[in-house]
């Protein structure tokens, strides 16, 4: 093993100094996730292109290190950063974030993502085409990379499409003897050697007859919209851990270095939202089998906020909603940044939570900022469902409704463009709102319990009743999600010397009970045993336990060491 001053060295030489970062102040914002996990680093490294990273990762290798790559760090489990101080070995974080570029094949139908590549800005580039990417904005980040959602799994907010998958990648893995290749399963034409493919391939250097149809590889779930149509299934529709999804990069949370996949394209449809709101969890569920089944087209999108969900995101999510609303957004990813910064400036003050307490105090003062329709269906409705169809669909979805609500209790709106747009950023505000509500309110919060599980898809007691000894142990429950696929974020705010590992933990019980799966489309981060096939698929992609050690809870010893890695 080389000595940690020859590894910064050779970091150094491959990306100059200034994108070698070193020490707690320089490397906060790398190493410490958006809601969990942290921990020393040897150094971050920034690269600018695809040789830079191949380079990056030789002097890694050869020095011994353990490397985590990382692009937009908006992960909700800590599955891009450290996780403690026990690795045995210095640790090498790859930011990914310089490495932009997205380059359109067949007409756009097809497009190519480098690692930096956000799906905000995958949509930018597809919006004047008339096309958009598997996922948009509805769920929990902005500034969610491409790379990072086929890498995850992601299910994001839209019905037909199903997890963020491709079988066309290109990768680097280290080999059970400790080396690294490259492995070009793109199917794109680029040359034989590392050099002369990241070289080509960084600068679009390669004809239309150098694309081939990648042996007929998928280049997203073939199936999904097939299966999410099982309402009588008594199994999730999609999970993290489902092993039918793992595919090289698809599912291999950071134990492969990937450089670029391929991945199709859809064409952008005009919609229409309904806003629907009820007392009764069963008239979800019969709008849910109904919308599911008895229609030729799956709807586009079906949102779920609970009431108390919906309150906590009014106010704790305002200023997101605001900040997006006004500016668009494509300058979020740069707030955040900026926040990071002035956050870790005031920590090292011995003030935490500063920006959010002002931020808070400021939104605060501001009038309402959702429409009035919605503010009345709040008042009158606990539950809520945002449902988006194709505009094709909407008189023969909204004809339905009304006959539908003649019988059974609740009600719905059809929404204007702006009403439509403002409730689902609504929507997206809400899964920030927890994070802003502890920081706010530290003197009564211990922490958040964030869960997203898949239930089956037969299960009508969808909506969560948890014990008295649980409950009592929670200042706030927010529940909200992907209505119609069955997967619900869970995010339950703790009290003030409440144990979240142990409230965890018997949430899991509940949830096995259940015959629930988590997580659902978030990977298993270091808060999640990977379960054994999971935990093998892990091994069978990095042999040498050289990428991201430790995910979930496998050993972090290089080699994987002497233990038994099953996951548990």
């Amino acid at each position: 093993m080389s000595d940690r001053n020859t590894v910064l060295a050779q970091l150094r030489a491959a990306v100059g100094d200034r994108h070698v970062l070193t020490g707690d102040k320089a490397t906060r914002r790398f190493r410490r996730g958006y809601r969990f996990g942290d921990g020393p680093v040897l150094a971050v490294v920034r690269p600018g292109t695809l040789l830079q990273l191949w380079q990056v990762l030789q002097a890694a290798v050869q020095g011994g290190a353990a490397i985590i790559l990382q692009a937009a760090n908006t992960g909700l489990t800590g599955g891009s950063t450290p996780d403690g101080d026990d690795y045995g070995r210095p640790i090498v974080l790859v930011s990914t974030l310089r490495l932009t570029g997205i380059q359109l094949l067949d007409e756009g139908r097809q497009v190519l993502c480098l690692p930096g590549a956000t799906l905000d800005r995958l949509e930018q580039t597809l919006a004047p085409l008339g096309r958009e990417p598997h996922s948009v904005i509805g769920s929990s980040c902005i500034g969610a990379s491409v790379l990072g959602g086929i890498c995850n799994n992601s299910g994001g907010a839209l019905v037909r499409r199903g997890p963020a998958y491709t079988e066309l990648a290109l990768y680097a893995q280290v080999d059970a003897q400790g080396e690294l290749q490259l492995v070009n399963h793109l199917g794109i034409a680029l040359g034989d050697t590392p050099e002369q493919i990241l070289q080509r391939l960084q600068d679009g250097d390669y004809r239309a007859a150098d694309v081939s149809n990648g042996e007929g590889r998928a280049a997203s779930d073939p199936r999904y919209a097939e299966e999410v149509r099982k309402v009588d299934a008594d199994t999730p529709a999609r999970f993290n851990a489902d092993p039918s999804r793992h595919f090289e990069a698809a599912g291999s949370a950071g134990k492969l270095a990937v450089f670029a996949v391929r991945l199709d394209t859809f064409e952008k449809e005009a919609a229409e939202v309904f806003y629907i709101g009820s007392n009764r969890t069963d008239s979800l569920t019969a709008i849910r089998r109904q919308l599911l089944t008895g229609f030729e087209r799956l709807p586009i999108a079906g949102e779920y906020i609970h009431r108390d969900a919906y309150d906590i995101g009014e106010r704790y999510g305002k200023d997101s909603f605001l900040l997006i609303d006004k500016l668009g957004t494509a300058r979020v990813p740069a707030a955040f940044a900026l926040k990071s910064r002035v956050d870790g400036w005031f920590e090292r003050l011995g003030l935490r939570g500063v920006t959010d307490r002002v931020m808070q105090a400021l939104t605060g003062l501001l009038p309402s900022h959702l429409p009035k329709r919605m503010g009345e269906f709040r008042q009158r409705y606990e539950h809520h469902l945002l449902l988006k169809v194709s505009a094709e669909d909407a008189a023969a979805t909204e004809a339905w409704l009304r006959g539908f609500f003649n019988d059974h209790e609740g009600g719905y709106f059809h929404c204007t463009a702006d009403e439509g747009r403002k409730a689902f950023l609504h929507r997206f505000a809400v899964a920030g709102a927890a994070v802003r509500y502890r920081e706010v309110h530290r003197e009564q919060v211990q922490d958040i319990v964030a869960l997203d599980i898949a239930l089956r898809r037969d299960d009508a007691d969808w909506f969560e009743q948890l014990p008295a000894v649980i409950d009592g142990r929670l200042l706030h429950k927010l529940y909200y999600g992907h209505f119609l696929c069955h997967v619900f974020h869970q995010d339950y705010i703790a009290r003030k010397g409440e144990d979240p590992m142990a409230i965890e933990h018997a949430m899991w019980a509940l949830l096995d009970q259940r015959g629930a799966e988590y997580p659902a489309e978030h990977n298993v981060g270091h808060l999640y045993p990977a379960k054994p096939a999971l935990a093998g698929f892990y091994r069978t992609l990095d042999p040498s336990n050289t990428f991201n050690p430790g995910i979930g809870q496998t050993s972090k010893a290089k080699g994987w060491g002497s233990r038994d890695c099953d996951g548990h």
